[in-house]
């Protein structure tokens, strides 16, 4: 196995995570006032969660985190606050929607990671301490919850009454 791609690749989904878990955050704010808003305040714990659970898969295969990427990965996040939302200032529906469809790729690409660790010959052993399955459980789990709001997004974000 090619240990440096793996390092690679590890910390791409790392600096994923990190920005994930800043827009899980900051939607949630911005949905406090309603059930989407709970759903991803909870959600944001769990993105957490498995955000250091990839950090203590980083480190038990004895690779560095790219504090450089998760960096940017953040500063991105930060940028994409920037689009139009059909709104000059503010929060619209169109931005929930935005989000939500937003963390539903990332969270697809959360879970594609857990099962490519669970491919790859030679990793049983050396990441036998985590529970790899149920991690790749949990974030199809995830996704399925983001798209029954994201539905609703899409019924709020374009009713014309």
């Amino acid at each position: 196995m090619n240990d440096r791609l793996l390092e690679i690749y590890l910390a791409d989904h790392l600096a994923a995570a990190t920005a994930g878990l800043a827009l899980v955050r900051r939607s949630a704010a911005s949905n406090s006032d309603n059930a989407t808003g709970a759903f991803l305040l909870r959600l944001s714990s769990e993105i957490a969660s498995d955000r250091e659970a990839l950090r203590r898969v980083i480190a038990a295969l004895g690779y560095d985190e790219s504090n450089a990427k998760q960096l940017l990965a953040w500063l991105g996040e930060r940028a994409g606050r920037l689009k139009l939302n059909g709104q000059l200032v503010g929060y619209s529906p169109l931005s929930r929607l935005l989000e939500l469809e937003s963390l539903s790729v990332g969270i697809a690409g959360k879970l594609a990671l857990w099962q490519t660790l669970l491919q790859l010959p030679g990793l049983e052993q050396r990441l036998a301490l985590f529970d790899l399955a149920g991690l790749a459980h949990r974030a199809a789990a995830q996704r399925a919850e983001v798209e029954q709001h994201r539905l609703k997004a899409v019924e709020l974000a374009f009713d014309s009454n």
